[in-house]
């Protein structure tokens, strides 16, 4: 099954499926795509196929997924249902290994929380601010929602290209100034992301799984303390920190010897 569909509530999803093995499931960032990160050539997951099936996914409406414009459609909890019922498509008798990066460390985070049993180890990438600091990110989500609306989406695009990326990135500056979510669906989309947050250290606390957390810095999208915040709080995480994309590109790497760990 190296492709296929997943229908689910108001989408499709698109995955596929590399390698063989106990199943690891790749959740990716807003506004990415499987496609987009391979352009950007910043995550490379491939090192985990030597002894796992390594699904990668679209969240509904990125990439090849379909999705409609409406905010409760992208909330994190609805995202988890998206990945949890994929998980149970492509490994429905055994837990599997949950990834993601930002977006997807989120949809990871609050699918584990769902239903912890369904899953085995989590490797959590570029966690998104949160918490309280998360409040004046919020106002900017919902001005870019406004202003995509009122200018389409080449307003969006702009405001990346000011903003450019982090300095940890300034070798790979398509991984923030090109998205992969369709014009008509970034307001809905931006709207839910303003309302979203990690779930509370209280509830961290309570997840029991090995936790890989990988994060860099110079980013204040990403910032260390989300990543530092969560090592405190789950039970069994450690933390990785790379300054240079050099050892970024080695996450794949670290994520494969993880999963191998006894």
């Amino acid at each position: 099954m190296p492709n296929g569909l997943l229908e689910r509530p108001h989408a499709v999803l698109s995955y596929s499926v590399a390698g063989s093995g106990p199943l690891a499931v790749h959740a990716h960032g807003a506004l990415s795509s499987r496609a987009h990160e391979d352009r950007a050539g910043l995550f490379d997951w491939t090192p985990l196929t030597a002894r796992h099936r390594l699904a990668r996914y679209d969240a509904r409406g990125h990439g090849d997924s379909t999705g409609r414009a409406e905010p409760a459609d992208y909330t994190y909890p609805a995202l988890a249902a998206d990945l949890l019922a994929l998980c149970d498509h492509l490994s429905p008798d055994a837990p599997v290994t949950g990834l993601g990066a930002s977006m997807g460390t989120a949809t990871v985070l609050w699918a584990a929380l769902a239903r912890p049993e369904r899953f085995d180890r989590l490797v959590l990438a570029i966690p998104a601010v949160a918490w309280e600091a998360r409040t004046p990110r919020r106002n900017g989500l919902r001005a870019v929602a406004t202003l995509v609306e009122r200018r389409g989406r080449g307003a969006l695009d702009a405001v990346a290209r000011v903003a450019g990326p982090p300095a940890v990135l300034a070798e790979v500056p398509q991984y923030t100034t090109e998205f992969d979510l369709a014009p008509e669906l970034v307001p809905a989309a931006m709207r839910a992301a303003a309302e979203a947050d990690l779930p509370t250290p209280d509830l961290l606390r309570t997840l029991p799984h090995p936790v890989l957390l990988l994060a860099w810095d110079t980013d204040p999208v990403h910032p260390l303390a989300t990543a530092r915040t969560l090592a405190t709080h789950l039970p069994a995480a450690r933390l990785h920190v790379s300054r240079t994309l050099t050892d970024i590109r080695t996450w794949g790497r670290r994520a494969a010897d993880f999963l191998t760990e006894e």
